[in-house]
């Protein structure tokens, strides 16, 4: 199993750079026909010999991989053929114009872009390419990984149905519940099994089975409860002859508060005067639809749970909760007006929460804001729902990226309190980065059922 696993990681690099190679192939061809002549004429003293040609091309390469590997481009075999070409499309797309930047600082004005946009184009045939015969081999030659899932009182069918969207990669044969008893499920896992879920059982036994699996060198997808979820953040001490995890009273130092601040303002500065001419032109839009407002603003609540008004651009009818029920917008629902559906699906609505994040009461990157009344639903459920307002509110986070608007609260929990224990400056400007990719991903935006509004998928059992 580990040679397997090594050929596997070994298969997957291999790949990776030589699809990186042909991209910057691609932009080589480029330089050496026609920017670097092209410049060199214009600029006399401008000339490059070998090794400057091969920092140009590094790079170039350099920028890739940092792009691929943020978005998540080099990633055959986990994600699905169509997420990874969303990523490359966006990583080839950053790091062209940032090269073309280079090139008409090197020719101290702007170069004309055509070539770069044929490059761009051949570089998405060679990727929509690429990534099909990579999936093809990793598919030929592994496939999927036979698994057993052990469960407890918890509805197993949420798990099933996702597991079961990556036929492809994974293959639940067998279902056993925790009552089955330890001995006979370490018997069970010996036999004929890639890999093991642990799903929603006790944790007393859920220890005893991770052992087990990691004595036999047998690989476990563990869920972990919101217990886990904090240890992740926790510092290790070696005060003692003992290791010691230290999980500490406050979320973010000072230093980090400061700088997050700076980059919220700049960051909201330069949004607010690039999206101007679209924020004007939608509000244009609403007023002439319905001649309604065309802000919608509403309490929502932040750090500490401290309320502040939102603000976002209208997307449903100006009766949409005339009966005062706050409620979740759920699929199809038909209070979204026409240009209410359009703004949603590309997030345009969120435009004037940049103001917020101006005024202090948001930030870029946290947990969103929810309506007290909602708060006070799921924490009726969740008593640690009050654990994701330790940090500012966020124009996007987490939750956002790593989950789906339809997402079970419990869940969007665990992925917010990943944020908060694992903090730093980077995640912050990665999670920015990835926010692009979702925003035209529809399942990101896509309404709740109405079955999740009331059910919050929590209970007392999840974290004994």
């Amino acid at each position: 199993m580990k040679r397997l696993e090594s050929i596997k990681r070994i298969m997957v690099l291999w790949l990776s750079f030589v699809g990186l190679l042909f991209h910057t192939a691609v932009y080589a061809y480029v330089w050496f026909n026609y920017y670097y002549p092209a410049i060199s004429k214009f600029t006399a003293r401008f000339k490059f010999y070998k090794n400057g040609h091969l920092l140009i091309l590094g790079i170039y390469f350099v920028l890739l991989f940092f792009f691929f590997h943020t978005y998540g481009g080099l990633k055959v075999g986990y994600l699905k053929p169509m997420e990874i070409f969303f990523s490359q499309f966006f990583s080839l797309l950053f790091v062209n114009i940032i090269t073309y930047l280079q090139i008409s600082l090197m020719n101290n004005w702007l170069i004309q872009p055509e070539y770069f946009i044929g490059a761009m184009l051949v570089q998405l045939l060679i990727a929509a390419v690429w990534i099909a015969i990579c999936n093809l081999l990793y598919r030929k030659v592994f496939p999927p990984r036979k698994m057993l899932l052990i469960y407890g009182e918890r509805s197993i069918d949420d798990i099933l149905r996702k597991f079961a969207s990556r036929k492809d990669k994974y293959n639940i044969v067998k279902c056993l519940n925790i009552t089955e008893g330890i001995d006979k499920i370490e018997q069970e896992i010996s036999d004929k099994y890639g890999a093991v879920v642990l799903w929603d059982i006790p944790t007393a036994d859920r220890n005893k089975l991770l052992k087990f699996c990691y004595g036999r060198s047998m690989r476990v997808y563990m869920m972990p409860k919101i217990p886990d979820v904090l240890v992740q953040g926790s510092d290790q001490l070696h005060l003692f002859d003992t290791p010691i995890l230290l999980t500490r009273e406050y979320a973010l130092t000072v230093e980090q508060r400061i700088t997050k601040r700076l980059i919220d303002i700049v960051c909201a500065l330069i949004l607010v005067i690039l999206t101007s001419p679209i924020m004007l032109i939608t509000a244009i839009c609403i007023k002439c639809y319905d001649k309604g407002p065309v802000l919608y603003k509403q309490v929502r609540c932040t750090m500490g749970g401290k309320e502040f008004w939102i603000m976002k651009f209208r997307s449903m009818r100006v009766d949409a909760e005339k009966d005062g029920v706050a409620r979740l917008a759920s699929k199809n629902d038909n209070r979204i007006t026409p240009i209410g559906k359009f703004i949603r699906a590309v997030r345009i609505d969120e435009l004037p929460q940049l103001f917020n994040i101006l005024s202090g009461d948001m930030s870029f990157i946290g947990p969103r804001p929810e309506r007290p009344e909602i708060i006070k639903q799921y924490v009726e459920e969740m008593p640690e729902f009050v654990f994701r307002m330790k940090v500012k509110a966020g124009l996007a986070g987490y939750a956002q990226v790593y989950g789906k608007y339809n997402t079970t609260p419990y869940d969007k929990l665990k992925l917010d309190l990943s944020y908060i224990e694992n903090y730093s400056v980077w995640l912050d400007i990665k999670l920015m980065l990835l926010t692009l990719k979702i925003l035209i991903q529809a399942e990101s935006t896509e309404g709740v059922e109405s079955s999740q509004v009331t059910a919050m998928k929590a209970s007392d059992k999840a974290e004994e």
